[in-house]
Formats: structure tokens, C-alpha cells, sequence
């Protein structure tokens, strides 16, 4: 979601908004089986992780819609309703097509608060009304120029089965209607990503085939006095969102985490780029070394630097039991100086997430899923969501409960349930749950496999189109409160088995050793691994916790 504009007040924008949201973009020839795939986390302390879904309908000449600020909920005004609308399932419709964002804010005094679309609208209309990605780009930017813009710079993920792109949208000031944009198509073979800072350098005038911009997208910039040069030389995000320090560790930095686990060769070069240490700036987007399977991009949006020098499961934030998880705000001073926590791609404060995966060989209601997830990447599951879906799982409900009501019936709150504990003791729960997650991902891609080709075999024998949805819908449906209901258990199990910072001893096959008064058998208190110990507790002064001897106590008596 959102980065706070003004770079003056960034520690309190950090208090509020946490630097939010990351998106990956994979191009067909670049993933594993040909599919189209974005992702992204929407990353909110005030967001309840839900799956919208909004129904395929018709409306007549005179209809309007209401439009709502995605944010706070507040009334923005009405536009025209279009004659008709597309199913959607969360960020995709039944056409395969997806949109993902993250913002960049740029320059405070382009926000326009007289629009009537804001970013989170503009997402959901397009989706609503769109069947391909260049559609959705027009519709999208048609609706700023009607209505007016009223959020901050947004890059978008827009994808379809055939073609991914990425949109940069800033807006023109109060009372100003309209914005400027630049969109840019990444090649088949190549991966891109965003994360709260605005990636769209140069841009490609003459390829009117790869590259779409609003006309005076330069001439807006040297009017503000932006940007001086020739248009050759002109960088969209140096003018409207140029980068600071925090820009780059915070935001540039998950994209060279998602760039170095595709490509180690560009990992290393532009590590000195997130350091600040460099100038040159990452490329837009890569060729992978090897091609992107739907599992890995689920596991690239669990990352938390693992395995490279921004490691968060090591250094004194990660306790004793290596914990990724460090509490907000990400800046903080001490005697006066600054100081930050690095900002992972998987974080708590994630209201939902995706992996949208588009596939052109098939149908549009068989090809287009949606894995979606609530809370932390990296401490859930992605559940696969036909794009046909008509009918929400009431755990993805955001019905079912809110921010400020618990349910057992709710994923959002047993995944977040569940993430609690493990943070407190990741290292000694984490492998437990990631098992759970390995094993989930394999199922689903199973199962996924079969319920295509029994939707495949449906429409060769001449099933209905009504039935092959019903039969989907089922599937994902269940497939939702199947995940929920494992995800409680994997959580009662662990209240159970670590109660009380010790560990019940099981057997070779998992079950807890107790006899027949449901007395354990065996309880292991493996304490604080050694080498915290050492550093915290005995380092500090070796003699405050030290057990003294019988003769030293006799000494000293």
C-alpha cells in the first residue's frame, strides 16, 4: 500500500504506513510452464486481509457508481457505471486479467484531493471493465483524466495471459484533473518488480509496441521545474519520484532480494546500489538464470534476505530463536542519530497476498488462478482461486470478521494467530510450519493438474459453462476451509507441544508421549541456544549469572 510522501516527516510516515506492498512480475518465457504470473502483498496495519469478489452484471444508460477511497473507506463521488461488468476474483477477472501496486508517493504536491479516483479504485473499476492488460492501461488512465486522481504515485503490475506490464502514475496537483504515466512492457523472457519506489527510468518513445506514456509526461516535468533536459534523457522516476536513502534500503532492496535469487550475477553487482555506496541504477527489469516455477514465486514472497548479507533471522533484533520479525516503526533514533530495521518482502502487517497466475493454452475461467493468502507470506498458505469463482469461502470473507473482531472461522485470524507464536520462537517453529507449507504447495499444484483437466474433459463432453463454474468454485472453496482448518490445528498443536517455552516429547511418527492419565512423558528444555547465551548473558558480566561453587560460597562466609 502506501509510502508516505513528504521525506521531511519520514519517521513518523514509517510509524504509520510501514513503507508497504511488493510486487513480482514474470513474462510467459520466463516462468517454468509458460504462464503469465504477478504478485502482491498488501502490507497495512489497518487492513483486514480479504478475497473481494465482485459478480459479472449489467446496468442500464443511466447507472452511476459510487466510488469509495480503497484506504478509508470515505466517499469520493460517482461516475458512469459501464453497461456491463466482469467477474472479478480479488485482483483478477475472468478474462485472466490482474493488477497488482505498490506506492511510491514522489512529490507531495502532485496529489490531487479533488479527484474522485483514488489508487485502490482504479484497480477494481479497471478489472471490472477491462479484458486485456493494454485495457486496462486505457481505462485506467481514461478515468484519472475524467474524474481526477486522488492518491499518490502508484506503479502498477498489470498482467494478462499473454503480456505483463508495469504502470507509473503520478498525479497533477489540486484541482488539477488527470495525471502523468509512463507503462513499459517486460519482455517474455524477463522478470520485473516494484516496492515503494517509482522504477520507470528512461523511457522508450519511439517502441509505441512495448511503451505507452501521456503525452506530456516530459512537458509536466519541466513545467515544475523537474527535469531540464532533452526528452532523450529523461528518467520518470528521477523526476517524480527521485530516490533517498530510504528508497533505497527499504524499497529497492526487495527488489534486488527478488533479482539476486533469479540471478546471483545482478545480485552482486548492485548490492553496492542498496548500500548507497553506487549510483547506477538497478535495470527495470532481468533474464532469470533459470525459469520461475508458480512453488517459487511463492517462495520468493516469503523472504526475509535469507542467505545474503541483509539477513534478518541473524543480529540482535533476531533474538535468541532468529526471528525475521522486527517490531515498526523501521526508523529509530538513538541519541539523536538514526538508525532503521531492514524491511523484508514477507512482513506481520500483510493484510493479503497473491501469486496471479495466467496461462493462455486454456480457457479463461479454467486458466486464470489466483493463489491467494492472508497475513504473512511467510507464515501462510496460497490457496488456489479459479478467476470463475462465484461465491467467496466464508474464511476469506471480509464478512466473517474485521479488524476488531476475532473468529476462529476467519483465516485472516488464525493465520495471524498461528504467526504469533512462530515469530516468538522461529527458529524451533518455523521448520515445523514451513514443512506444513511445502507440503501444502505440492498438494495444491496436484490438484490443481487434476481439477484443470476434469474442467478440460467437461467442456469436451459438453458440460455447461454454469456447471464447469460450479464445479471450480467448489473446489476453491473447499480447498480455502481445507487450509483454514489445517492452519487451526498446526496452531493448537503448537500451543500444545510448546507451552510454557518448553517442548513435549513425541514419537517417531509426530504423536505426544503421554500414558494414560494424559501425563507427558517427556519434556525437553532446551533453554537458549548457546551462543546467545555467551553473547547476552555471560559477555556482559561473566560473574552476574555465573553459579558459584560450593567452596566460593564457603570463602566468602
Amino acid at each position: 500500500m502506501k509510502k508516505n510522501i513528504l521525506t521531511v516527516t519520514f519517521l513518523v510516515a514509517f510509524s504509520l504506513s510501514g513503507i508497504a506492498c511488493t510486487n513480482f512480475l514474470v513474462g510467459k518465457k520466463a516462468s517454468a510452464d509458460g504462464s503469465t504470473m504477478i504478485s502482491y502483498s498488501a502490507d497495512s496495519y489497518w487492513l483486514y486481509g480479504a478475497l473481494y469478489h465482485y459478480p459479472r452484471a449489467s446496468y442500464g444508460k443511466e447507472a452511476m457508481l459510487k466510488v469509495y477511497d480503497w484506504d478509508s473507506g470515505n466517499y469520493l463521488g460517482e461516475i458512469r457505471q459501464a453497461a456491463q461488468t466482469c467477474n472479478v476474483v480479488g485482483n483478477m477477472n475472468e478474462y485472466q486479467v490482474s493488477i497488482g501496486e505498490t506506492t511510491f508517493g514522489g512529490r507531495h504536491e502532485l496529489v490531487d484531493t479533488t479527484g474522485i479516483i483514488d489508487y485502490g479504485s482504479l484497480i477494481y473499476i479497471a478489472l471490472q471493465r477491462s479484458k486485456s492488460a493494454r485495457e486496462a492501461i486505457k481505462i485506467m488512465t481514461s478515468l484519472v483524466d475524467e474524474y481526477g486522481y486522488c492518491s499518490e504515485g502508484e506503479s502498477f503490475s498489470i498482467a494478462d495471459p499473454n503480456e505483463v506490464w508495469i504502470m507509473e502514475m503520478v498525479g497533477k496537483g489540486a484541482g488539477s484533473k488527470g495525471a502523468v504515466w509512463a507503462a513499459i512492457r517486460i519482455p517474455e523472457d524477463c522478470v520485473s518488480a516494484h516496492a515503494n519506489q517509482a522504477r520507470i527510468t528512461k523511457i522508450p518513445f519511439g517502441d509505441k509496441q512495448n511503451c505507452m506514456y501521456s503525452r506530456d509526461v516530459v512537458d509536466f516535468a519541466r513545467k515544475k521545474g523537474y527535469f531540464y533536459g532533452k526528452d532523450s534523457d529523461f528518467s520518470f522516476s528521477d523526476s517524480y519520484n527521485p530516490l533517498d536513502y530510504e528508497g533505497l534500503r527499504f524499497c529497492e532492496a526487495r527488489v534486488w532480494a527478488f533479482f539476486n535469487a533469479l540471478n546471483p550475477k545482478i545480485g552482486d553487482k548492485f548490492y553496492s546500489y542498496i548500500n548507497a555506496d553506487t549510483r547506477e541504477r538497478m535495470p527495470l527489469y532481468i533474464k532469470p538464470d533459470s525459469l520461475v516455477t508458480i512453488n517459487k514465486m511463492k517462495n520468493l514472497m516469503r523472504n526475509h534476505y535469507e542467505d545474503t548479507p541483509l539477513d534478518m533471522t541473524t543480529g540482535a533484533g533476531s533474538g535468541p530463536f532468529g526471528t525475521p520479525f522486527r517490531y515498526s516503526p523501521l526508523t529509530y533514533k538513538v541519541d539523536r542519530v538514526a538508525y532503521f530495521h531492514e524491511r523484508p518482502i514477507a512482513t506481520q502487517q500483510t493484510g493479503f497476498t497473491f501469486v496471479a497466475q495466467m496461462r493462455n493454452w486454456l480457457p479463461n475461467e479454467i486458466g486464470g488462478i489466483l493463489w491467494f493468502g492472508v497475513d504473512d507470506a511467510s507464515t501462510g498458505i496460497y490457496v488456489p482461486m479459479y478467476c470463475c469463482l462465484n461465491i467467496v469461502p466464508p474464511c476469506f470473507n471480509g464478512k466473517t470478521a474485521n479488524l476488531f473482531e476475532f473468529s476462529w472461522n476467519s483465516a485472516f485470524w488464525v493465520n495471524n494467530w498461528v504467526a504469533s507464536m512462530v515469530y516468538n520462537r522461529w527458529s524451533v517453529l518455523y521448520p515445523e510450519l514451513q514443512k506444513q507449507q511445502n507440503d501444502w504447495d505440492i498438494k495444491f499444484e496436484f490438484d490443481v493438474k487434476g481439477k484443470d483437466n476434469e474442467a478440460l474433459a467437461m467442456i469436451k463432453r459438453g458440460d455447461s459453462a454454469k456447471d464447469i463454474v460450479q464445479m471450480l468454485t467448489q473446489f476453491s472453496y473447499e480447498q480455502a476451509q481445507f487450509a483454514t482448518s489445517a492452519w487451526k490445528q498446526l496452531g493448537e498443536k503448537f500451543m500444545i507441544k510448546y507451552l510454557d517455552g518448553v517442548m513435549k516429547g513425541v514419537d517417531d511418527e509426530g504423536i505426544f508421549l503421554q500414558n494414560s492419565k494424559h501425563i507427558p512423558q517427556k519434556i525437553i528444555r532446551d533453554g537458549y541456544p548457546e551462543n546467545y547465551s555467551r553473547k547476552e548473558f555471560v559477555q556482559p558480566d561473566k560473574n552476574r549469572f555465573r553459579v558459584k561453587t560450593q567452596k566460593e560460597m564457603e570463602d566468602r562466609w
